[in-house]
């Protein structure tokens, strides 16, 4: 810009005199006023550096100064703040956004899509129900099409992997904390469904495996020494484990089914040795052994498991992990070359009194009352079923052979019932159930889903679906009917 002059003009910055700066800027600042004039002479540039010297110099001891002051309490509000961190990590706040929705329960997986296109939740009972019916349906279509003998005392020893691998969080809060909490579910399924068998713990870590619990009916003994050694460390030796168990089930009759089941959450195996040649001993002393899996899919376990005829899978999440495990408890079928025939002695000892005092065979101690007298050699015991450590005879009670009966003859799934028949007026009998006598019709008189035996005809809700066939395995209608028909045949 021409100021008329014949000279350029300047742009001149005009400090304010007498500035003090407030207590709440904590920058330094430079605060003046632009003039446009024309071009200075020399000595006015050396005032305004002196005015710029003299207010930077006067905000850096005001700034000091501020420092000095808020020094002590700004310490304290740092540890506060510390403190307040490490509340909010122990108590899960201290999680980044991303790993707070992986922590909370995913919410969104529990609604689906109408046909109208509204988000409804899923009725998990229901999808529960189709896929037990569906397993149902398997088992008993695999049995009846063929002859299928089945183990009913069973020696089964559960390998737990706690090798370093066992510590991953991939399953909450990790893969140690769910393979123990199931294992305990297991172990009290399976005792209840196989009375007449027996378990055995084993240990993985260090590259070493450690037996916890010899073969035993107790499942309180053994949930009770799993749980004190649930530590994972070193790496993985599968060789080892099958040694182990193998010294162990090759003591084992020849009337009593042999199997392994390995929780295996690694995915390698640090072997001492040729695990080849362990499996094909393992194949020659008739011991079956299944896998589950917990991080992918390994060549050794699925070559393990064709070799000695067990079943290999791999759990997606927890709940299918639930699902894998349970499917392990029913006496899976016995190998064709291996299914032989015997007779067994078994002995049924009667409960000692209470006043007795008596050493126990098993704990080597002396006892006061309870316990069991074996028939044949008046040896005490704690427990049933179990083996008489003095003569060696079985002992069991008679409800325990009752309870392995049903194996061999299941009561076959029950028979959809439409909606149709439901809402039929004549039949009043149907719209209750006759297991727990609760209406099979929901409020505003709509028809649920139920079920009816094939053979009496009954109708039943799908929780009494599931309690007959898993624990009660009688049909409560088919019972009813032949005890009526007895008492008819005896009063005439």
């Amino acid at each position: 810009m021409h100021n008329g002059t014949g000279s350029l003009p300047f742009v001149q910055f005009k400090p304010i005199k007498n500035f003090t700066s407030p207590s709440s800027v904590s920058c330094i600042g430079l605060v003046g006023v632009l003039e446009v004039k024309p071009r200075p002479k020399p000595y006015a540039f050396i005032h305004s550096i002196l005015g710029f010297s003299l207010f930077i110099y006067t905000s850096m001891n005001d700034m000091e100064h501020r420092k000095t002051n808020d020094g002590e309490g700004r310490r304290l509000d740092g540890e506060e703040e510390e403190e307040e961190e490490d509340e909010d990590e122990g108590n899960g706040r201290g999680l980044d956004a991303w790993e707070r929705a992986y922590a909370d329960e995913r919410s969104w997986e529990s609604l689906q899509e109408d046909e109208s296109g509204l988000l409804r939740p899923i009725d998990n009972k229901t999808i529960y129900h189709a896929q037990y019916r569906r397993r149902i349906r398997s088992l008993y279509s695999s049995t009846t099409t063929a002859r299928i003998q089945k183990g009913l005392i069973r020696y089964l020893y559960i390998v737990v992997d706690l090798s370093r691998a066992a510590s991953e969080m991939d399953f909450k809060p990790s893969r140690m904390a769910v393979v123990a909490k199931h294992i305990e579910a297991f172990i009290r399924e399976f005792f209840d469904q196989n009375p007449l068998s027996q378990i055995g713990l084993v240990t993985i870590k260090d590259g070493l495996a450690q037996c916890l619990t010899d073969l035993g009916g107790s499942p309180d003994s053994h949930v009770k020494a799993l749980m004190g050694k649930l530590e994972c460390s070193g790496d993985s030796s599968l060789q080892n484990a099958l040694d182990l168990v193998h010294g162990y089930l090759n003591q084992i009759p020849s009337y009593g089914h042999r199997e392994v089941l390995i929780l295996y959450s690694a995915l390698s195996t640090c072997d001492p040795g040729d695990i080849m040649e362990t499996i094909q001993e393992c194949k020659k002393s008739k011991i079956r052994c299944s896998v589950i899996g917990l991080s992918a899919e390994i060549f050794i376990c699925r070559h393990l498991c064709q070799e000695t005829g067990g079943s290999y899978s791999v759990a997606l999440d927890e709940s299918h992990f639930k699902e894998l495990l349970l499917e392990h408890a029913p006496p899976p079928p016995a190998i064709a070359e291996f299914a032989i025939a015997n007779l067994i002695k078994m002995g049924f000892p009667q409960r000692a009194a209470e006043g007795v005092i008596s050493i126990c065979s098993c704990h080597k101690e002396a006892k006061v009352g309870g316990g069991y007298t074996c028939p044949r050699c008046k040896a005490r015991v704690c427990e049933l079923p179990t083996e008489c450590r003095i003569c060696g005879l079985t002992l069991v009670s008679s409800p325990h052979l009752a309870r392995s009966y049903h194996h061999l003859f299941p009561i076959p799934p029950f028979d959809e019932v439409s909606l149709s028949l439901l809402n039929n007026p004549h039949q009043r009998s149907s719209r209750a159930c006759f297991g727990c006598q609760e209406s099979l019709l929901i409020p505003g008189n709509k028809p649920t889903l139920c079920v009816a035996c094939p053979k009496c005809k009954q109708h039943f809700c799908l929780d009494c679906d599931i309690y007959i066939h898993e624990s009660l395995h009688n049909c409560p209608g088919c019972e009813s009917f032949r005890h009526s028909k007895i008492v008819s045949v005896t009063e005439e």
